[in-house]
């Protein structure tokens, strides 16, 4: 049967648990077994779908169009895992479960209750993961931090499940933090102590604690922890923050941590762990090259967390082309104001991600035409794709009419419209095109050339489509559409003929994208971008103006 293992955090929010699940996911698979990954979350919200992403950040998009946490982003990213509906479980899904079964009168008229019921439904989705993946260890973890109100149903329900499946297929990794004292100059493990002890009330005795520090960790802490927290000191795993996200799971690796839980769940490796490859990857990481300088246009860049999948994305691409890539953030919403246009100098590419809103999208607008008229090279993510459109339609009919629906009902030139199935509903959440869709490439365009296959697939997030009325206009104008949906309606990728590299896809390419294997969109990015490097192409940066 599936052993599970259950990560809970301690001291702080964002201490690295899903970072920690992710790569002991890697370090399991690497030795041969199957792996499902699952994130509890503790909001009422159904899903993060119509959270602002100041509030929480990237919302990732799944093959089968589940809007998730950001953390399956980690796990996709780290162990090479396509996840699903079921990797994600909110308190707003279990409650809706639980009330329209009540409606429904499944429960033959009984009192509706914490426990067993919303207990139950916690259990029957963490079930789920086992049933549907017949994975050999399913890695769930609960978001928050010990002691949250809200996350008493979820920690609850973990208790439960050592009893019902039984002491050798369960394991509870408590992931917590080590504050550092700069007066004192050491570390301190009471914080730890008190979040272990407060596990330990809710009935979760810990069996590995991940001791998270920003210093080096002295024996004399992990014995401390193992003491007083009643753990087997092997049990305490050092996890000092790495200056390279990946390397993760090699620094796990030095701590034999999936040894020991192999050996606490009675499991056996399926293969020696071979992580050379992985190994290699750091070592092209490490290995000092030219930076290479990339602006990211949106109007959440004050959250870096709202583009991370965009941000690791540019990453893995630049470590393909042999560059790191520096990152600037630009706010569209400045540009608009005539701000902000300092930050373009030096710029080796423009990446306008997607986004939701009129508010600040004039200025994705005047980046587009900025890369357009520099010929900077360009690469643009759903709305990406959208404003990149709209521009050109602009410049074709010398008016600033053209425009989305979604920002101007009643405009004249409605570039970008609402798809037919979607004029008349009424919710927002979970109404979207979501998920994996494929794509037929058109030989001989830069699209064809990057993915260097007839037809592919990629995971959509969006509501309004571009409007054929206008896909004459713009081919007249030297837009060439360089991937439509199988029947030809939908245009999926657009790039313009006569530039280096300026191309819109209308999905989010950034979902798919390894660090030892970029996406080839963000890889052909990135290349033009090196080529216009090294060619020393100059420009001179200047306010574009509005029309």
């Amino acid at each position: 049967m599936t052993k599970f293992i259950f990560f809970t955090g301690g001291v702080v929010s964002s201490v690295g648990k899903g970072v920690t699940a992710a790569a002991l996911g890697r370090l399991l698979k690497a030795r041969g077994l199957t792996v499902a990954v699952q994130k509890l979350d503790p909001y009422i919200n159904v899903d993060p779908g119509t959270m602002s992403p100041y509030q929480h950040g990237e919302v990732f998009v799944t093959e089968d169009g589940a809007e998730t946490d950001l953390d399956l982003g980690h796990y996709e990213r780290f162990i090479d895992i396509n996840l699903n509906q079921v990797a994600n479980v909110t308190t707003g899904r279990v409650y809706a479960e639980v009330i329209a079964r009540e409606r429904h009168g499944d429960y033959l008229g009984g009192t509706i209750q914490v426990i067993p019921h919303i207990t139950n439904e916690i259990k029957r989705n963490i079930y789920l993961v086992a049933e549907t993946t017949g994975a050999d260890v399913a890695l769930v973890e609960v978001g928050g931090t010990v002691g949250d109100i809200e996350s008493l149903p979820f920690m609850e329900a973990l208790r439960q499940m050592r009893s019902d499946v039984g002491h050798a297929n369960t394991l509870y990794v408590h992931v917590t933090f080590l504050p550092y004292l700069a007066a004192s100059q050491e570390l301190k493990t009471k914080p730890t102590q008190h979040s272990v002890r407060e596990l330990r009330g809710i009935g979760i005795q810990p069996d590995v604690i991940i001791a998270r520090a920003d210093h080096d960790i002295p024996q004399e802490h992990i014995q401390k922890i193992a003491l007083f927290c009643d753990v087997k000191e092997r049990a305490v795993i050092p996890a000092v923050t790495s200056d390279i996200l990946y390397n993760i799971p090699l620094l796990l690796e030095e701590t034999n941590l999936a040894e020991h839980v192999l050996e606490r769940l009675q499991l056996k490796a399926k293969k020696q762990p071979d992580l050379r490859a992985w190994k290699a990857m750091i070592d092209r990481i490490r290995q000092p090259k030219p930076t290479i300088k990339i602006g990211i246009v949106g109007k959440y860049v004050e959250l870096h967390d709202a583009y991370m999948s965009v941000r690791e994305s540019l990453y893995h691409a630049g470590v393909a082309n042999n560059r790191d890539v520096i990152v600037e953030w630009i706010h569209s919403g400045d540009l608009e104001k005539g701000k902000g246009w300092a930050q373009f100098a030096g710029l080796d590419g423009i990446v306008v991600p997607g986004g939701f809103g009129e508010r600040g999208v004039e200025g994705k607008i005047l980046a587009a035409r900025w890369a357009r008229e520099n010929q900077v090279p360009y690469l643009g993510l759903c709305l990406g794709m959208q404003v990149m459109c709209i521009e050109l339609a602009r410049l074709a009919l010398q008016s600033d009419e053209p425009n989305s629906t979604e920002f101007d009902l009643h405009t004249a030139h409605p570039v970008i419209s609402l798809m037919p199935d979607q004029h008349d509903l009424a919710d927002m959440g979970g109404t979207m095109r979501l998920g994996a869709y494929p794509c037929c490439l058109t030989p001989g365009t830069k699209a064809a050339a990057a993915y260097g296959q007839p037809e592919v697939s990629e995971r959509h997030r969006h509501r309004w489509e571009f409007n054929n009325a206008y896909r004459e206009l713009l081919m007249e104008n030297g837009m060439v559409f360089s991937g439509l949906s199988p029947n030809g309606r939908l245009v999926e990728i657009a790039e313009l003929s006569d530039h280096p590299f300026m191309l819109g896809s209308q999905f989010h390419p950034e979902f798919k994208s390894r660090p030892n294997r970029p996406h080839p969109l963000f890889k052909a990015f990135v290349e033009a971008a090196v080529r216009r490097q090294e060619a020393g192409e100059k420009y001179e940066v200047a306010k574009v103006e509005s029309d």
